[in-house]
């Protein structure tokens, strides 16, 4: 059974997101938290907080591999898929985004805990 995933739009352009300097930025959609990474000419959206002990990954930084770092232990993350790279065996929540023409958006899984 194929999952149905909600397109949320979050931007008419990624020019018009607000990046702090290590280019995350912080947005809610639909009352949730999720981190935007600008990285290598693509946009990835992960998890608000480090799934270890909850740090704000939007306050790390990303490894020279292309890794998203958690600010507190260190915990590193690929962004393409939200696996844990440094071995702790943790999983970052991903989510997909399309940046098009018609601006940017977020999916997220169709489900019983989001009215889209």
């Amino acid at each position: 059974m194929e999952k149905k995933i909600n397109w949320i739009k979050i931007a008419d352009s990624a020019a018009e997101i607000v990046w702090q300097t290590n280019q995350m930025s912080i947005i809610e959609v639909e009352g949730k938290k999720v981190t935007l990474v600008a990285h290598n000419q693509a946009l990835f959206a992960i998890a608000h907080k480090c799934p270890h002990a909850s740090g704000v990954m939007a306050d790390g930084f990303i490894d020279g591999l292309g890794n998203v770092v958690c600010p507190l232990h260190r915990y590193k993350f690929s962004l393409e898929n939200g696996r844990n790279t440094s071995g702790e065996g943790y999983y970052l929540k991903t989510y997909p985004v399309e940046n098009n023409q018609n601006g940017v958006f977020i999916g997220f899984e169709a489900n019983r805990f989001f009215n889209f």
